[in-house]
């Protein structure tokens, strides 16, 4: 069986505890925008080099806009009574 060992680090006043914090604050701040701009290269729209690439995309976003739209509709029609309000009936 492996055992691993971590130590935790020792501060010995104020000054190295708060220098710390300030590099994981660098260090989790640089993570965000690494994250971010990975994020913002898979959402944003890449430039067709091509007409028969523009025709296709719009093509590939005609079709996921359509599945999506028919996918919500069939979602509301079978659970749509669980957001709405439906009034009893008297009797």
């Amino acid at each position: 069986m492996l055992t691993t060992t971590t130590t935790t680090p020792s501060y010995r006043n104020m000054e190295e505890l708060q220098l710390r914090k300030e590099e994981l604050r660098k260090s989790i701040q640089d993570e965000r925008q690494k994250i971010g701009e990975l994020w913002l290269g898979l959402t944003s729209p890449q430039p067709a080099s091509s007409k028969g690439e523009l025709v296709t995309s719009i093509i590939t976003n005609s079709i996921t806009a359509i599945d999506a739209f028919l996918l919500m509709r069939k979602l509301m029609k079978i659970y749509g009574n669980f957001f709405h309000k439906t009034k009893k009936k008297k009797r």
